[in-house]
């Protein structure tokens, strides 16, 4: 029997390409099994793939991902967003690149996992539920295969869960600024059946800018009240701030900086993912 005691968290494989916050692992494979790669259903085109996938989010290591294969030689294939966030409301994601050189999917990968790091979107997730928001200037063919987004527009996105929360933060997205409808997603459509309403638009980058960042505004409220609810009155995500050092969160205009952290009172936590793209 296998010691798992004796692997070490230093993985050597020449798979491994690194890993990032959200649970998010990169790996290539630099010659596919040729069976394996026509059960997979993307092409017989490239045996070098690139595998990069998260336990939870999505919008935002799409968007990295998205500026990644913008800047190497290599292509997306299939984009899956299996039901996840490690057991809450919404999804993880699964997207498959190729490329002819393994230097550029490695690269691609590795690139991809930094700018998660760095700019991974904003996630909060509570005990009642979650929001994560995404912004990009220019689509990509990442954001084109995944939402349809015209290539070369702007991209914002909203992800709400409980679902009612996300519908309210889509209205006003649409209400806010005059935008295309990329993506309309929900629990019985164009999910893994996660409890979210999902929207993607594209159009004029201020225009995207100003959707998001209003969805952002209503879905914090709301997901607030409910936390507030949960720890009979106190709005807890407020309350646990006055100790949190170096974690800030600001409802009203823009985050200054990139954050990440868990903060909680040991019964109920947050957890922040800001981003400095709004």
């Amino acid at each position: 029997m296998i010691d798992i005691k004796n692997i070490s968290t230093h993985c050597t494989r020449s798979e491994f390409v690194g890993k990032a916050v959200l649970d998010t692992i990169g790996l290539v494979i630099s010659g596919i099994d040729d069976t394996l790669l026509k059960e997979m259903n993307i092409g017989t085109k490239y045996h070098c793939l690139g595998l990069f996938s998260s336990r939870t989010g999505a919008a935002g290591q799409l968007t990295a991902l998205d500026d990644a294969v913008k800047a190497t030689n290599t292509e997306v294939l299939s984009i899956e967003l299996p039901r996840d966030t490690k057991g809450w409301g919404g999804h993880g994601n699964y997207i498959v690149l190729g490329g002819t050189d393994v230097s550029d999917v490695r690269h691609a990968i590795s690139m991809a996992l930094e700018l998660t790091n760095k700019n991974a979107g904003e996630v909060y997730i509570s005990e009642s539920g979650h929001l994560e928001f995404a912004y990009s200037a220019s689509a990509g063919q990442v954001l084109n295969k995944a939402f349809g987004v015209p290539m070369g527009e702007a991209f914002g996105f909203m992800a709400g869960s409980p679902a009612a929360i996300g519908l309210v933060m889509a209205d006003t997205a649409m209400k806010s600024a005059s935008l295309s409808i990329a993506k309309y997603m929900t629990p019985d459509k164009g999910t893994s059946h996660s409890n979210e309403v999902i929207l993607a638009v594209a159009g004029d980058a201020s225009a995207a800018k100003t959707a998001v960042l209003n969805a952002r505004q209503i879905g914090l409220e709301l997901l607030i009240a409910m936390a507030a609810i949960e720890t009979r009155g106190t709005i807890f995500i407020k309350k646990i701030l006055t100790f949190a050092s170096g974690i800030h969160i600001i409802i009203n205009g823009k985050f200054k900086k990139q954050i990440f952290g868990i903060i909680g009172n040991g019964t109920s936590f947050w957890m922040v993912m800001n981003n400095t793209n709004l």
